[in-house]
């Protein structure tokens, strides 16, 4: 069981930090499930690794799923809802969620949050063409392995610098957009027209299989639930991926990394990617694991600094949000070597979701 002012402490942090001026329900749910003891309470029945936020929204989101009729909908636009949050909405969503504690007890305990956020390939692409291909991608926390597809996907930078930048296949099903700036000192990144990835591998304690109804309505529940185009672009993915899946790997993220690299030919440079993990997993014991592989190895990572980059890059307090700022990421490139770090740079600051890619100098 996980301590109830730990789980009041995430939610209240995730309303001001994360979904603050990104997601208009999911703040005003979050901020006041962080205020009730009762709703709050139904998160600690999660291994405290897991007990964030998003975990008790994704549960309630898939039982407003089950019951598409109920008023709750209204305010859920992934469900056709129109409504913005009002002063009804909490009272109907705490009536809700509590009147079906155990089933949301049973999936709070039993699941974690699988986002599967397709439109952060568009802050990783420019990052893995740093790495001269063609390469061997190890998703570690893959979930579903959409990111894997991520030379798959079409992208369109808008700069103002140079306009818009386009990459990716030409005939791609799935586009991404992403505004692309260079901080102060910075030039812009060059982005390739293609990457190529000649091998994918996925590592998961539970890979999603796509094909199973209920796994993929989990998936879409992950999904913030205000923000529809979201969902309408993970079902593309899902498209893309079904028709050339990856190879898939059970497996602990630390334990098990050494077995999954097993799987990417030695003849491959060798890319390790992490997207928004680390905070399930111990960062310093991934870490370890990186350097204990027995073959060079690429780093790519779009994770809060203080979950990733501060292992290997340490004293960077300008990759930190401040106390009134709001939460970004950092994508990131480490060369490891004989167990050394022969390189480390933070490449960018991002929006969480893929929105935007700020190139560092």
């Amino acid at each position: 069981m996980t301590s109830l002012d730990l789980v009041r402490q995430r939610l209240a942090g995730f309303a001001q930090r994360e979904a603050h001026g990104v997601s208009p329900l999911y703040e005003h749910l979050a901020s006041h499930a962080a205020d009730d003891p009762e709703v709050a309470g139904l998160l600690t029945a999660a291994p405290e690794r897991f007990a964030h936020a998003t975990l008790l929204l994704a549960a309630a989101h898939r039982l407003v799923q089950a019951e598409p009729y109920h008023a709750l909908s209204n305010y859920y636009p992934s469900l056709g809802g129109t409504y913005g949050a009002d002063e009804n909405t909490w009272s109907l969503f705490r009536a809700f969620v509590l009147d079906r504690a155990d089933k949301m007890r049973a999936l709070i305990s039993n699941r974690s949050t699988q986002t599967n956020e397709v439109r952060r390939a568009a802050l990783l692409y420019p990052a893995l063409a740093q790495v001269k291909g063609p390469v061997g991608l190890l998703e570690v926390g893959c979930s579903a392995g959409l990111l894997l597809g991520l030379d798959q996907y079409g992208y369109r930078y808008q700069t103002e610098e140079a306009g818009q930048l386009v990459a990716g296949p030409a005939k791609a099903a799935l586009g991404l957009h992403c505004a692309l700036e260079a901080a102060p000192g910075a030039e812009l990144p060059k982005i390739p027209k293609t990457v190529k990835v000649a091998a994918k591998v996925g590592l998961d304690r539970a890979p999603a299989d796509l094909t199973d109804e209920d796994t993929y309505a989990w998936l879409e529940a992950c999904v913030w639930a205000d923000q529809p185009e979201r969902l309408r672009l993970f079902g593309v993915a899902a498209t893309v991926q079904r028709k050339s899946p990856p190879e898939f790997v059970v497996g602990d993220a630390v334990a098990d990394l050494g077995k999954a690299a097993a799987r990417v030919p030695t003849d491959l440079p060798l890319v390790v990617l992490t997207s928004n993990v680390l905070p399930y997993v111990p960062g310093e014991e991934f870490v370890r694991a990186l350097r204990a592989l027995d073959r060079p190895v690429w780093w790519l990572s779009h994770e809060g600094y203080a979950a990733g980059l501060v292992h290997v890059l340490p004293g960077r307090d300008d990759l930190r949000p401040g106390p009134d700022e709001q939460a970004f990421g950092v994508v990131g490139l480490v060369r490891f070597e004989d167990g050394e770090v022969r390189s480390a740079r933070a490449l960018g600051k991002t929006a969480p979701h893929g929105q935007r890619l700020t190139w560092l100098p």
